[in-house]
């Protein structure tokens, strides 16, 4: 059961608790001074808080009822007292039924406005194939928040006859302008892999092409692999945390290599070239991993997740590294987005090309229905 669902049971459980204790006090209540018909009127005003209109039309209809059944059972049936109490309750409901369709009207917009900023999140972070040439690859992008669907965090890929690249990013800053920057990088990623050149070039070249766009204040760090054969990966590290290596056999290592500066920032870049053996995985991350804390301020260590990475099937090893760390944060919520990406050497004999605009048609669809869905308000 979702947050949502839950909240509207509580809702319906505390409004109708509430009229049913008012009643049992109205009944056995024997003085005539006592009238608590008017307190009948607080469960619509519950209901409509969680509860759809018409189950808030519902309550309005019982405290209506049972306001009335108190002024009679009260002996004040006919007063004019009684008829301020009933038509002050039959007030109070009908304001809580116009504040349920309101609320729920715009929580339904609201949830258009949210499915077509994730749809543009996922156009931008395309869905990357489950197996791109000789790697077997899986990746998670996780929000810091349940209201923030879009971020800077960023990976993508790229493949060819001669290479196949991957990136993880991290542009600086949050929201909408983060995102429009993130596309930059994605964009400056895809040119620059597809010019050619080794990946050193690949990443001065992103960077040139980046630095108009950026503000003296904005730039994004990036690690950036590159496979041209089998045997081997080669790293660029532009101010990004390294990725972890983890060998089918053998101790898990810190991939290092020279770092430079963050792309928007500088143009030097210096590679470095590790064996990449069969059953070897690479784990590419942004910071909301490396810098996850505790409730003592600790860092998550992240050496020790390696066995995670190795005992499964990458999606699996995924969603363990990812239950490892919600169980590591405060009430598993993250304090920083997170995009993670997991590459292994599946020793291929022959690399498959699959292009990038395959992965992207798929978000294309979801976006029109989106738009669909926010102009017609379904």
């Amino acid at each position: 059961m979702s947050i949502r669902d839950r909240g509207r049971w509580l809702g319906a459980a505390l409004a109708a608790a509430w009229l049913a204790g008012v009643l049992v006090v109205d009944v056995v209540t024997t003085s005539d001074t006592l009238v608590l018909a008017v307190l009948y009127g607080i469960s619509p005003l519950i209901a409509c808080s969680v509860l759809p209109t018409a189950p808030t039309a519902g309550f309005a209809v019982g405290a209506v009822a049972l306001a009335v059944g108190s002024n009679v059972w009260g002996g004040q049936w006919g007063t004019p007292q009684m008829w301020v109490r009933v038509i002050d309750v039959g007030l109070v409901s009908v304001a809580a039924v116009a504040v349920a369709a309101v609320r729920v009207r715009r929580e339904r917009r609201l949830a258009r406005v949210e499915r077509i900023a994730e749809v543009a999140q996922r156009t931008i972070l395309p869905v990357i194939p489950a197996r791109v040439g000789s790697v077997t690859t899986g990746a998670r992008y996780l929000s810091a928040s349940e209201d923030t669907l879009v971020g800077g965090d960023l990976f993508d890929w790229f493949h060819s006859e001669q290479r196949i690249c991957f990136l993880v990013g991290d542009v600086r800053g949050k929201g909408l302008g983060a995102v429009e920057q993130a596309a930059r990088v994605i964009r400056a990623f895809r040119q620059s892999a597809a010019a050619g050149g080794d990946l050193a070039a690949i990443a001065a070249q992103m960077s040139r092409y980046l630095m108009p766009f950026f503000d003296e204040e904005e730039f994004a760090t990036a690690a950036l692999v590159q496979l041209t054969d089998q045997g081997h990966v080669t790293l660029v590290d532009c101010g990004h945390p390294p990725p972890l290596l983890v060998p089918r056999d053998g101790e898990p290592t810190f991939f290092e290599a020279p770092v430079g500066l963050p792309l928007g920032l500088g143009t030097d870049y210096e590679p470095a070239t590790r064996p990449w053996s069969l059953g070897d995985r690479v784990l590419l991350y942004t910071d909301g991993l490396s810098e996850a804390r505790d409730g003592d301020d600790e860092f998550l260590p992240l050496l020790p997740l390696a066995e995670l990475l190795r005992s499964s099937d990458v999606e699996d090893a995924l969603d363990e590294l990812l239950d490892e760390v919600r169980r590591h944060v405060p009430a598993a919520r993250f304090a920083d987005d997170l995009a993670v990406l997991l590459l292994e050497n599946t020793g291929a004999e022959e690399w498959s090309p699959v292009e990038p605009g395959d992965s992207l048609a798929a978000s294309i669809s979801p976006m029109r229905d989106a738009q669909e869905d926010l102009t017609t308000g379904r």
